[in-house]
This record gives structure tokens, sequence and C-alpha cells, in this order.
């Protein structure tokens, strides 16, 4: 027995000794296996292929997912599209064999025409290096291309963009956002059936109260509970070992859906804003229809003063307006910094729709000495040959060219420029005994005694007007067209304008605009729709045209401390220059009675109002 364990335990330590050599080299052979394909796996994670994002697996020590986490935060909803692009296409090589390609492409440059507005030069695009302004490097090009496709608006936005006060509105819509981009994925998988009914519940929770609240103070009470909730059921739906293709299109859908909502509401806010500066104030229209109703029930006694509306030797001032308030405020402003009103004379052209409502309104408002004539236009029986089928007001026209050949279209230059319109070449019809009037549009304010203007000696000219040597005749001539300017002469402006009606009549200026409208129009109506311009309909383009002919060469420079323009649509006017001006003129969209316009410079309008009328209270104008 003894030596038959002995021999027993010589066997034991051989097999042993053999059993170790063959683990040892099994154990080479896989490491020399491992260490090839580790490195070809570190070399693959290194060049991904574009389209597709590279998802890190996740780690024991706790940090899963953190890729998924980098491109939730990174292709937020505020973000602009372009920056998913350029984080999926971060690999430099692009193979052909690409099945998955962002949607958004390359746009193709646009020519600009003249007439588009871009944003004006103001203190927030404008830098000073060594005393020279200087245009910012890092103008957001976004902001350019909404300024090409939706004009003022744009400027309008960003100037009264309001900070986010909302945060825990603002925290939902990520969570959800979020959340929404993980479910699809998780309720796939058939072990995670618990967290999938967790994760669409509490979308569907957070939904529902987005869908009621949309501020902070409408939120219910236990919302911090749901959203602590909502965060935990996030945390553990990232720890779910997930295929990255499956989040990577979930999440550019979810991307796409956003973007989508937000052009669609860009372009219905556009519209609004175009429907709000184009349309009457509800206000306005309620005082022009009270006074209007009034003017019949009270049966005031209408002063007609015919002596002095027809007297020469005064001061003749000639307002177009279908707006009363506007033309009182005019009218106010002129006479209250008038050292004498006595010889004042104004003249309001109007239409048969507010005809009533004007009379009414400055028959029971008295403006110290002066006397006030309102005049229907659209009378024919009282003006004959001088009337029109309606009123027509001061043309406006958004110029817009770059500064230099080089700027890019987002540092274009923006004027406004308003002209006669058709109403205008009734004058000396309508005054056949006055030889000399100023006319104010119904959006100045006057700042000062307006008397000088008529010991003005013109030289001959037929009107004198402010030139704006910024927009020349050969900068016009893509819109206007080959025609006989003197190109680098300066264009002008209505606004203020001293007009000599006895020279206007040696001249035909009213015949010579007449021949020149039907002509254009002739040329216009044979002209093929695509070689149009689609800015401006043919009819304001005429008016353009035949005024800038009409006047050419009969233009009397007034001095530039006479008339400050641009209170309709410029953000950056100094005030100190608004204060010397002697007239504030309020050209562009943003008008001083609109809720729209610029609010630091609505108080020189509004403090000419009479706030204690009874009718402006009782619709709300004084606000």
């Amino acid at each position: 027995m003894k030596g038959g364990s002995g021999g027993g335990g010589g066997v034991a330590p051989a097999k042993r000794r053999w059993r170790g050599l063959a683990i040892a080299v099994l154990f080479l052979v896989v490491l020399s296996m491992l260490v090839p394909l580790g490195f070809l796996l570190g070399l693959h994670s290194g060049f991904h292929s574009a389209g597709h994002i590279p998802l890190q697996r996740p780690s024991p020590s706790g940090d899963r997912s953190s890729h998924i986490d980098n491109l939730v935060r990174k292709l937020g909803p505020t973000l602009p599209k372009d920056v998913l692009k350029g984080f999926v296409n971060e690999a430099k090589n692009e193979t052909s064999s690409i099945n998955a390609t962002p949607r958004t492409e390359q746009k193709k440059g646009i020519p600009i025409p003249p007439q588009v507005v871009m944003q004006p030069f103001t203190s927030k695009n404008i830098s000073r290096i060594n005393g020279k302004a200087k245009m910012k490097s890092d103008v957001d090009e976004s902001e350019g291309f909404c300024d090409l496709k939706y004009g003022s608006y744009c400027i309008w936005r960003e100037e009264n963009r309001e900070e986010m006060q909302d945060s825990m509105v603002k925290k939902l819509k990520d969570q959800l956002f979020v959340a929404r981009a993980y479910f699809p994925s998780i309720a796939k998988i058939p072990a995670q059936s618990k967290l999938s009914g967790e994760l669409k519940q509490n979308i569907q929770e957070v939904e529902h109260v987005l869908s009621e609240s949309t501020t902070d103070a409408d939120l219910p009470p236990e919302i911090q509970k749901k959203s602590r909730r909502m965060e935990a059921v996030i945390a553990r739906a990232k720890s779910v070992s997930l295929d990255c293709n499956n989040v990577d299109k979930k999440l550019r859908q979810i991307f796409d859906l956003t973007e989508d909502e937000a052009n669609f509401h860009m372009k219905q806010s556009a519209f609004l804003y175009q429907l709000a500066v184009q349309t009457m104030p509800k206000s306005l229209h309620c005082l022009s229809m009270r006074l209007t109703v009034e003017y019949f029930r009270d049966h005031l006694f209408d002063k007609e003063l015919s002596e002095k509306y027809s007297d020469p030797t005064l001061q003749h001032y000639v307002i177009f307006s279908n707006n009363v308030i506007a033309s009182s405020v005019v009218i106010n402003s002129t006479v209250v910094h008038a050292r004498d009103t006595v010889n004042q004379v104004f003249h309001v052209l109007t239409d048969w729709q507010n005809y009533y409502a004007m009379k009414h309104w400055f028959l029971r408002n008295t403006f110290r000495d002066a006397v006030v004539q309102v005049l229907n236009i659209e009378d024919s029986d009282s003006y004959g040959k001088a009337t029109l089928s309606h009123l027509t007001l001061p043309v406006e026209f958004r110029v817009s060219f770059p500064s230099n050949d080089s700027a890019p279209a987002i540092h274009n230059r923006t004027q406004y420029v308003s002209i006669f319109s058709h109403s205008h070449y009734l004058l000396p019809e309508i005054f056949k005994n006055l030889e000399k009037v100023v006319v104010l549009d119904d959006d100045v304010v006057v700042q000062q005694d307006l008397s000088a203007l008529w010991s003005l000696n013109m030289g001959g000219k037929v009107t004198g007007a402010i030139e704006i040597c910024s927009v020349k005749m050969d900068q016009l001539q893509s819109y206007l067209g080959e025609h006989s300017f003197q190109k680098h002469s300066c264009s002008w402006m209505s606004g203020l304008n001293v007009i000599d009606l006895a020279r206007w009549r040696d001249l035909d200026i009213s015949e010579t605009y007449w021949k020149l409208v039907k002509e254009h129009l002739w040329q216009q109506f044979f002209t093929p729709l695509e070689c149009r311009n689609e800015q401006v309909s043919m009819k304001e383009g005429s008016a353009l045209l035949a005024t800038l002919l009409s006047f050419q060469d009969q233009i009397y420079a007034l001095d530039r401390v006479w008339v400050l323009s641009g209170l309709g649509h410029d953000y950056g006017l100094d005030i100190e220059g608004i204060k010397k001006a002697a007239v504030l003129h309020y050209n562009g969209n943003m008008k001083p009675w609109l809720d729209l316009g610029i609010p630091k410079y609505k108080e020189y309008w509004k403090k000419f109002l009479n706030h204690e009328d009874q009718y402006l209270s009782e619709c709300n104008v004084n606000r």
C-alpha cells in the first residue's frame, strides 16, 4: 500500500506542472489576439464616419453614456441647425457610403434688391477702434438673413427682445425634449418595460402642464415634484445601454420639428408685424367713429373764415392726413413754438371717411389764434378737376445698398425715402389764390418756430426740401431703370417742404408729372413679369419715378438743421441732435401713434396730445 501511494504521489506534481504550462500558453495566445484587436478599435474610435455620432459604452465607474449627455446638451432647441451639422461632420475624411446626411443644405447667394430693408447702423453693431467707427466682426449672420427675408420686422424684434424670465417653464421644456429623445429607444427593450412606462407617464404629465401654463406663475404648486421625478427617470434612462443610431435619429427628428415650428412662428410674427404697421389701431378707429357721430349729433357752429383761408399774405400750412391725432399733433406742435399765430392758417386735406371726424375735432379744439380748415379732397363738387378718387398720402420707400462693394449684405445701409403722392400735385388747383405754402407730413413734430421759412429766397426753385446725399440717383438706377437723371445728384425727402405755387404753375409741374406717370405705367404694362420689381407696385413705382423727374433741377436744398429724419426706424439717433432739430420726422414703419413705435422717441410726440380730452380717454388713446 505504501509503495502504491508513493508512486501516485510522483505522478501528481508532473500533471500539475503540465496543466500550469498549458494555461500560461493559452493566456499568451489570448493576449496576443486582444492587443491587435484593441489597437484596431482605438483607431476606429478616432475615424468614425460622418453622419453617425460615436457613442461610448458605459463604464463601471458610473460615467455612463456621457457622449449622449454631451449630444443632448449641444443639440438643445436654442441652437441653430448649423451646430448640429458641424458636430456630426467633425471627421475630415467623408466617405461616399454615408446613408444619413444633414437635412439642411447650403443656401445659394441671392441678389439683394435696392429696396430690401437691412439692419441700420446702431450702437449695437458698431464698435469704435482708434476713434473710427467700425463694424463688429461677430455680427450674427442669421440676423442678416432675417433682415433680408422679413425686413424691418427683424430690427423691431431685436430691439424689443425680452429676457427669459420663466426659468421653470424653460427647464420643463428641456426635460421634455430629452425624455422624448430617449423614449423610443427605451420602449424597444423588453427588459425595460417598467422604465418605459414611467418615462411615458412623466412625458404626458409635463405635456399636460405645459399645455395649460406658459409662465412660472401659471404652474401648479406640485411642479417641483414633477420636475424632480422627470429628472430622475431621465437619469435612469441615460444609464441604459442604447443604440447610438436610434438616439441620433430621434434627436434629429425632434430638432427638425422644433426648427419647423420656430420658422412658422417667425413667419407668423412677421405677418402680424406688417399687419400692425399697415392698419389703423383700434383706439384711433374708435376716436374717428366717435367724432363722426358727435359731429351730426351736436351741430357745432362751423366758423368758415373764408377770408383767411385764401389770403396770400398769411402763412399757409398744408397737411395731407387721414389720422385725426397725427394731424392734431402737427398743428399743435407748430402753434406752440410759433412767435405769432395770428397769421397762421392750416389746411388739412383728408378723405370722405375721416372728413366729419376731422371737422368735429378742429371745431371743438382751438390752437391759440391759428385757424384750421378741413378739406375733403374727394369732393368733386367743390374742386372739380382737382380731385382724386381717393386720398393718397406721402409714399415711403425702403432703400438699402452696401456701404462698399466688398461689404457683406448684413452691413447694408438703409434709408426710408418719402416722396410726394398723387394728391400733392393738386395743390396749385385747390389753392388757386395762394402763391406759397409749407407742406407738412402728418408724421412730423415741430420743435421750433417756422416763420423763417416764409422769408426764404429759393432762387427760382419750385420747392425747398431736405436732400439725402447718402442716396444718389445712380444708386437708384437698378430700381428706376434707365432715365435721363443727373446720376450723381442727391435724392430729397418730403416731410417739410416749402413750395412756390406761382413757380409751380409757370413750369406746369403737375402736367409734367401726370404725363410721366402714364408713360411709366404704359411701359410697365408691357414689361415681362420676370423683369418687374416685385417689391413695389407699379403705381408706387410710377409715383417715385415721375416725382424725381418732375422736380429735377427744381429742388432748393434746405439746411439740414431744419429736419431730423429716421425716428420711425433708426434706434441709434443722437438724443442731443433730436433736441436741437427744428422738425422731427418719424419716417419709417414705426410711427409714434403705433404700439410698435420706438419707445424712446414717442415722448417727443406724446407731449403734444391733449391728455385731458374726453374722447382720447374713452378710446384709450392716451396710453
